[in-house]
């Protein structure tokens, strides 16, 4: 993930990567219109369980285990025992942004949560969740994923993702992490998914893209990129459970042939790594 700097080189056609071509932000993304999805008959092996409710219905509580996806045996999903306790945010910033005077932890008067409070000026600084987004990328019945060449979860693999900057939409943030991770120039095509992670303050929108040209390589985060069968997903070595979650859907997708809308969240369990299998619980799911 690469910050601003590459995003004004790439503004003035110089590109940050050796192997990578260069390209204007003012062209990124062409908006597609949806395209009927194509169908094919994928060995999905056990997924968790999916509500029928038309009102959008709630994932049932899931631990993955090395044989793939199985329900934990220990939860009840029709209440809330199984999710994580509720994120009680303790504000990092120290000092002052207006005038460099320490902060104190405090209730401001009329609030509920402790902010971080000047106590010089009195500036409350608040704290937001940061936005994530990617594309699904797919190619003739296959999706794209890189194997990440940084910390976190160096080695594993991912869809290309990263934070949104200032002054882009999340369709063009999508496509510039996608040419950055994956030197892929991609269509967007629907958004795909909305995942929010409160604990960690993250908000992931992931959209289904499309290669421009069959043409790809490692951008200077990625070690390698692949294109994967839907059924050779290396799902016991994807790097983030924001990705396991968006891939598991993708497919009971194809499955039924009928791609949605997905919305959820993920309730990391406390000292869980990012690419922990066992370390998360998916709840609140909604879909188109």
């Amino acid at each position: 993930m690469l910050r601003s700097l590459h995003l004004f080189l790439l503004g003035f056609g110089v590109s940050p990567f050796h192997h990578c071509k260069p390209r204007s932000l003012a062209s990124l993304p062409k908006i597609a219109s949806l395209p009927k999805p194509a169908l094919s008959a994928f060995p999905l092996g056990v997924f968790f369980p999916v509500s029928n409710s038309t009102s959008g219905g709630i994932f049932g509580a899931f631990r993955m285990s090395s044989a793939g996806s199985e329900p934990n045996p220990d939860a009840d999903t029709g209440s809330a025992a199984t999710v994580a306790p509720p994120v009680v945010h303790k504000p990092k910033v120290s000092f002052c942004q207006a005038c460099g005077n320490p902060t104190k932890q405090i209730i401001p008067d009329g609030e509920e949560k402790v902010r971080a409070v000047c106590t010089v000026c009195g500036r409350i600084h608040y704290e937001n969740p940061k936005m994530v987004v990617g594309c699904l990328v797919e190619h003739e019945n296959k999706v794209l994923l890189c194997k990440r060449k940084i910390e976190p979860s160096y080695g594993l693999w991912t869809l290309p993702a990263g934070y949104l900057e200032v002054g882009e939409s999340a369709a063009e943030g999508a496509a510039r992490e996608t040419l950055e991770e994956a030197c892929a120039e991609v269509e967007i095509l629907s958004p795909f998914a909305q995942l929010d992670i409160p604990r960690i303050g993250q908000s992931y929108i992931i959209f289904r893209a499309r290669l421009k040209t069959p043409n790809f390589s490692p951008g200077p985060e990625s070690l390698e990129c692949q294109l994967f069968a839907l059924d050779d997903i290396p799902f016991q070595s994807l790097a983030f459970s924001s990705i396991i979650v968006t891939l598991k859907m993708y497919i009971e997708d194809i499955k039924a042939g009928n791609l949605k809308f997905h919305y959820c969240t993920i309730n990391k369990r406390p000292g869980a790594s990012p690419s922990d299998l066992r370390g998360f619980d998916v709840d609140y799911y909604l879909h188109s």
